[in-house]
């Protein structure tokens, strides 16, 4: 397990896909991932003073947000490989317009909520199938569809690294723009973000229906190889994904409340300033992604290495509990720290794999993902009711666990070169 892994055979270079002989549309796969992200971060300055305000307790909100990571898991792997054998523009058309209904029918439940029409299990049952089966199934595809488009027309290690930090890059102007957009709307009442949402998804349903080609038939791949979990030239990159991101499901749904009980806020009031801390998140994961990761030149486990150490220094300033500033400080250091260490994590595993595996590799990263959120959300807000540091502990645990497995591990001191596609 220890021992490096030899290199898969190139691939016959009649084979990959002739996208790369046309003007690649990077472009506007990034502005489909961002317009997602921007309607899901959109929602999360108020996500916890919703809840209060529509009655469900801590665990009912975390359990809705779990259930959505569940359906990441379920369905990533499938709309990863049908990026490749039905073609992204069906797969993002799809995406966007189960995602674009859902969050519509949610608003309306929400002020359903707030009006008394709804109340207890009913709510939070549709609360749960709306924001969690059919958003979190919906907007599932998206990343990995245009992580394996990218896979499929980059071919060096340089060019595949900062191909994939553009997408976590876009995802942090995402989170500045999702708490610029809902903090702001907030103020006007809580259910302003909600109508704004749907808005948002409705763009880009038009951008990639009208704007992204089709590929022919003859470019497509009609089985894409699933890619196991346990795969040696994958696994050790998932567990530093999957550590990184447990690390931060433990605090992100609890920011709202942890900003209202730290600095006694109102609910309006608590919806401005989570949309600010979110934002100095968001500027972390730019400033790493749009500035360090291109102009630093580093291999993806060096990603890895610096991103998860200073990762673990925000989350020891967020147990801080001394006003605004460290508070402000802790997630900006968080958002710097995952933004350096995600493109490492993302590009990694795909540099050794064949084209007719990136659909699969592509789909297991957002599964991976998307299982972090299975259980941290809910086990977060629950810790949170016992001791408002116990979800920063752990989170910080975690992460000091990332870090040292990405300084040790054999994985990440002997990563073969790419293939030549």
């Amino acid at each position: 397990m220890t021992a490096p892994i030899p290199v898969p055979a190139p691939v016959s270079s009649a084979s990959p896909s002739a996208e790369t002989s046309r003007t690649p549309q990077i472009p506007l796969l990034l502005a489909a991932v961002f317009l997602v992200y921007l309607g899901q971060m959109t929602l999360n300055p108020i996500i916890a003073p919703l809840s209060r305000e529509v009655g469900l307790a801590e665990w009912q909100i975390g359990a809705t947000i779990s259930t959505a990571a569940i359906m990441v898991v379920l369905t990533s792997q499938f709309w990863g490989r049908r990026s490749q054998s039905w073609g992204r523009k069906p797969v993002l058309v799809a995406s966007f317009t189960i995602a674009t209904a859902a969050m519509a029918l949610f608003g309306l439940v929400a002020w359903a909520g707030m009006s008394g029409v709804l109340t207890g299990i009913l709510l939070f049952v549709l609360f749960v199938l709306l924001r969690g089966v059919c958003f979190g199934g919906a907007i599932s595809a998206v990343a990995p569809t245009a992580q394996a488009y990218i896979a499929d027309v980059t071919h060096d290690e340089r060019l595949r690294v900062k191909g994939m930090a553009g997408i976590g890059a876009v995802q942090g102007i995402a989170m500045v723009g999702g708490a610029i957009v809902g903090g702001v709307l907030s103020a006007f009442g809580i259910l302003t973000p909600l109508v704004a949402v749907p808005v948002l998804l409705l763009i880009g349903l038009v951008l990639v229906a009208t704007r992204l080609r089709r590929e022919p038939r003859h470019e497509l791949i009609e089985s894409p190889r699933r890619v196991s979990p346990l795969d040696r030239r994958v696994w050790p990159f998932l567990v530093a994904g999957f550590g990184m991101f447990t690390a931060l499901g433990f605090i992100q749904v609890i920011i709202g409340f942890i900003v209202q009980d730290r600095l006694g806020l109102d609910a309006g009031s608590t919806g401005l300033v989570t949309g600010a801390v979110l934002l100095a998140a968001g500027v972390g994961m730019i400033a790493a992604q749009a500035v360090i990761v291109p102009r630093s030149g580093w291999m993806p486990a060096t990603l890895l290495r610096v991103g998860s150490l200073v990762a673990v220094v925000g989350f020891a300033v967020l147990l801080i509990d001394a006003g605004p500033v460290p508070l402000f400080l802790s997630v900006l250091l968080i958002g710097l720290g995952l933004g350096i260490g995600t493109p490492g994590y993302t590009a990694g595993s795909t540099l050794l794999m064949h084209r007719d595996e990136q659909g699969g590799v592509a789909g297991l990263i957002g599964a991976t993902n998307g299982l972090t959120f299975v259980i941290a959300p809910t086990a977060g807000t629950a810790l949170y009711g016992v001791g408002p540091l116990l979800p920063v502990l752990v989170g910080l645990a975690v992460m000091a666990l990332v870090a040292a497995f990405v300084l040790i591990h054999p994985r990440f001191r002997h990563l073969p070169p790419a293939p030549v596609e």
